[in-house]
């Protein structure tokens, strides 16, 4: 594998494999590599010639200053997983490579896909995710670029600004993986500890309850029963509790058969943050 730490090198080196006639797949994390990521990084080898991933931890993207001090940094053992997986070529750069002096974060608003739900209780953390992801996919330039469904909104808004900026990268979301008891696969898990481990399980707990119970009780029951199963666990304070739908994340005030949607939550369990979604059809 790889390793490139500045850009003009990278780009050098898939512009030469471009001219072959490779193509290139992209898989953008922030580091902290499990399971999820790699998954994402096998479907881009079994589609393209060339997979890059980039590690970079964002920090335009944390409207707290010690959430981004607190995210886990293991760069020794990502490179160790990156190699065993058949990565061909690793970005890391750092801020000062990505982010020039005076650089400004340009703010987005595309109605409830920015500005709702992770839009309204991290203010500013889209626009981001916005600036980053477009200037990696300035910088690496992939034919398609590959996310994970649990960061669905974030999902959303790269769609979004796919079609806003007119670029042509496909983007290619992939099923969230869980752990064998149902915990969503994340960087943040390891800042649990065992009893807010064994807690986070509520999450999917609740999740599954939506799932399971839709078109059989109303929405507002519905969230109401799935927070209290969150409120079994004295640690977990729940920020938001939501059914919308997949396309425009506008709430869902009932389910309707020719719609999809999609349900989503974001909790503090102790001193960690974690979000699930799941899909209400599949």
């Amino acid at each position: 594998m790889l390793l490139f730490k500045e850009i003009a090198p990278l780009r050098a080196y898939l512009n030469g494999r471009r001219l072959k006639g490779d193509t290139v797949g992209f898989v953008p994390t922030m580091g902290a590599l499990h399971q999820g990521h790699i998954a994402l990084i096998s479907e881009s080898i079994a589609n393209h010639s060339v997979t890059v991933a980039s590690i970079f931890v964002n920090p335009t993207q944390f409207n707290n200053p010690e959430d981004l001090v607190k995210y886990p940094r293991t760069i020794e053992r990502d490179l160790e997983l990156l190699e065993a997986a058949g990565c061909d070529v690793l970005f890391h750069p750092e801020a000062t490579e990505i982010y020039p002096n005076g650089f400004i974060t340009e703010h987005h608003e595309w109605n409830n896909i920015t500005n709702s739900l992770e839009g309204a209780f991290r203010p500013g953390h889209f626009d981001g995710v916005i600036t980053i992801v477009k200037k990696l996919f300035d910088i690496v330039e992939p034919q398609a670029a590959y996310f994970g469904q649990k960061d669905f909104q974030q999902c959303a808004v790269i769609a979004e600004m796919i079609k806003h900026f007119n670029l042509g990268v496909n983007m290619r979301i992939c099923p969230t993986l869980r752990e064998a008891d149902g915990l969503a696969m994340s960087s943040r898990n390891v800042r649990l500890n065992a009893s807010e481990r064994a807690d986070a399980l509520f999450i999917f707990e609740a999740l599954s309850y939506i799932k399971q119970h839709q078109g059989t009780l109303p929405v507002g029951e519905l969230l109401s029963i799935a927070e209290k199963i969150l409120l079994k666990s004295s640690v977990m304070k729940p920020e938001y509790i939501a059914i919308v739908e997949t396309d425009s994340l506008n709430p869902a005030d009932k389910l309707l058969p020719n719609r999809e949607y999609v349900a989503l939550i974001a909790t503090w369990c102790g001193n960690v943050r974690l979000i699930d979604n799941m899909l209400l059809k599949d």
